[in-house]
């Protein structure tokens, strides 16, 4: 697809007041979009010399190589339109609502009718700040400001579209949502998540994010599971392995909320991901789960933040990484339980299965605890495959590579069983098996 070339000439205050000028964006919106602009071109680029990027560089990215993409004219009405393999992506998963957007384009949208005379809903966000402009208003970057990051800041000034679910109060959800973003080739795609759970709402969003061959991936994901909400959010993140991706994610949980995040980082040349848990409310309990299996030369850093900021609060946080070939992983994660926080209950751990001789990874928990009525615990591990298991299952007439399979899908087991979705389940457990050679 004909993209417009982001060069030193085209990044500049005139293209980002254009792409404001396009879409005929509130004043506010546009405001807000020009001060991003200005944060970005002030935050430094990251360096090895800053603890959240010693591990992990950027050498070889260049912003210049990518392309701003033009979304396509076209717009399915119904699910027999759509091209083969996207019916066959959304057949995956028995879902209340489904969304498809490609390089910045909702091309497909489905809802129960019954959900959206509840108040339910699930849409584009372009579609939502045109019909719910105050809605998005008081949430759009309240959690993840543009000075995060400099890939935040990147991401608030050039962002073209997303995905908004909302919640209204005391509606539960039984079947989950399911969102497929595509992205074309050797272009940048700066998706915007924005999760609104009202007052004793539950619901269950996947996320797929698929495509950017030769590109690169920048999203932002803010999540509000408010009062006794129930929320569940899926992230599946299948780029294609010539991709760079940046995604800066938080989550705000109120008093008695209940919210569960999963990360499955199988795609991207090189993926940084930082996702911040912040507990405001008492009562309030948080699961982090991730899932990534790294091949050829792949580079996966996950940087977590377990922000326990009141008390009697807990959160469970499990990471568990395959690497193979010449792959890498980092995982940074800190518990912080702040001044007055009692009756903190929070975990921490990240496992790693090495599966050959030149992957490696690194892992860094770590506290930090300012209050003295608390149980914190963190962990990590990495080991490899021993000899005597795959010995022992292939004495019983399995070959080597179903042996590892075997292995490897044990080893994955414990986050698998805590996946919601069967849909969801089934294709992580089909990703393993293609990772391993078992198609």
């Amino acid at each position: 697809m004909t993209t417009k070339l982001m060069t030193k000439d085209t990044i500049s205050i005139a293209a980002v007041q254009s792409l404001s000028d396009n879409y005929n964006e509130p004043a506010w919106l546009r405001q807000a979009r020009l001060a991003a602009w200005e944060t970005f071109k002030a935050m430094p680029w990251p360096t090895y010399k800053e603890e959240t990027w010693r591990r992990t560089r950027l050498t070889g990215f260049k912003l210049e190589n990518y392309g701003l993409p033009l979304p396509p004219d076209i717009r399915y009405a119904s699910r027999q339109e759509l091209p083969e393999h996207l019916r066959e992506e959304l057949a995956k998963i028995d879902s209340a609502g489904a969304l498809v957007l490609q390089d910045g384009r909702a091309i497909y949208h489905e809802l129960d009718e019954t959900l959206a005379r509840q108040g339910v809903i699930l849409t584009d966000l372009r579609t939502a700040l045109a019909k719910h402009e105050e809605l998005v208003r008081v949430h759009f970057q309240t959690q993840v400001p543009a000075d995060e990051n400099k890939f935040a800041a990147l991401h608030y000034a050039l962002w073209v579209n997303g995905t908004f679910l909302f919640l209204p109060r005391n509606v539960a959800v039984e079947k989950p949502f399911q969102v497929i973003v595509l992205q074309g080739e050797g272009v940048a795609n700066f998706h915007h998540t924005l999760l609104v759970g009202e007052e004793n709402s539950e619901a269950v969003i996947v996320e797929d994010f698929m495509g950017s061959k030769d590109g690169m991936s920048d999203s932002v994901a803010e999540v509000y599971a408010k009062q006794a909400a129930r929320l569940h959010y899926l992230r599946l993140q299948n780029l294609d392995e010539t991709a760079w991706n940046f995604a800066t994610q938080r989550i705000s949980t109120g008093r008695d909320a209940l919210y569960r995040h999963l990360q499955a980082s199988w795609g991207g040349k090189l993926s940084k991901v930082w996702i911040d848990l912040e507990l405001e409310e008492q009562g309030g309990h948080g699961e982090l789960l991730g899932l990534y299996f790294t091949q050829d030369r792949q580079h996966v850093d996950h940087h977590t933040n377990q922000n326990h900021r009141v008390p009697h609060c807990t959160s469970d946080l499990l990471f568990k990484g395959a690497l193979d070939d010449h792959s890498r992983s980092v995982y940074q994660g800190l518990i912080r339980v702040w001044p007055g926080a009692q009756k903190t209950d929070a975990y921490q751990k990240n496992d790693n299965l090495i599966l050959s001789d030149h992957a490696r990874a690194d892992s860094i928990p770590g506290l930090e605890i300012e209050a003295d009525d608390v149980r914190c615990t963190h962990g990590a591990t990495s080991a490899k495959v021993p000899e005597e298991y795959i010995f022992y299952l292939m004495a019983r007439g399995l070959s080597r590579k179903t042996a590892v399979r075997m292995i490897v899908q044990g080893f994955f087991e414990e986050v698998l069983n805590r996946v919601p979705v069967p849909g969801v389940r089934d294709k992580l457990e089909a990703e393993i098996a293609h990772r391993v050679g078992i198609e």
